[in-house]
């Protein structure tokens, strides 16, 4: 319970942060950091195979409010077949009445009320890196691979580096995610130009944030897919 108190204080702390425009839409960097994520989100799902996810079984794990699974009913999900996961009660009631007809649920995900192999996709996005805990983020590796089908995919999205201007997110390098994720097939790409750069030139040039996030050092998180062999 120790841990989860840290992890519900630090997002209690980063909301107080958040509050105003950095994060909106409405700013440059996040939009353009936003809609990147998007392209290569559906390129990876494209490069394995998955081009119609109608019928697709998918878990957001920390799942927030719910805005990563709304973008995936634009690509295509059905909202019966979508269920997010989060310790927050906050966001879970935030999720719920953006999304009434997603299943959302408060919970610790060391522990999800689900069968085992039920979902065809599991989306992962900075999760591990909240979490200092080892045993607690190797049990909710171990969940999320009892829950996901054989044939099915994690879709892992969270930073490889240190936040100097947070301390309450550790980065998880290559060598850990192999780690936490045992006789796995792991593609990664890394991705996201760094947001304090993103800040000052999305603002100016979209195109110039495009070229320096093919320099993968300027990049800060993993995208990957990681399948069970």
């Amino acid at each position: 319970m120790g841990e989860i108190q840290r992890i519900k204080k630090a997002y209690a702390k980063r909301d107080c942060l958040r509050k105003g425009s950095l994060y909106t839409f409405f700013n440059p960097s996040s939009l353009y950091i936003s809609q990147q994520r998007e392209r290569e989100i559906l390129k990876a799902l494209i490069r394995f195979g998955i081009r119609d996810i109608t019928d697709k079984n998918i878990l957001d794990l920390g799942c927030g409010t719910g805005g990563v699974l709304r973008d995936f009913l634009k690509y295509g999900a059905r909202s019966e077949n979508c269920h997010g996961i989060d310790l927050l009660p906050d966001r879970i009631e935030t999720a719920k009445s953006l999304s009434p007809n997603i299943d959302f649920i408060c919970g610790n995900a060391e522990a999800l009320p689900h069968a085992n192999e039920f979902f065809d996709i599991i989306l992962c996005f900075t999760v591990f890196t909240s979490i200092f805990d080892k045993g607690m983020k190797q049990n909710l590796s171990r969940e999320m691979l009892r829950v996901l089908k054989h044939d099915g995919i994690i879709l892992y999205y969270d930073y490889h580096v240190n936040n100097p201007r947070n301390p309450d997110v550790q980065g998880v390098k290559k060598a850990e995610i192999h780690e936490l994720f045992p006789n796995c097939k792991i593609d990664l790409k890394r991705i996201t130009l760094a947001p304090p750069l993103a800040r000052a030139i999305a603002p100016i040039s979209v195109i110039a944030c495009q070229i320096l996030e093919k320099i993968p050092l300027l990049c800060t998180h993993y995208l990957g897919v990681i399948k069970k062999r």
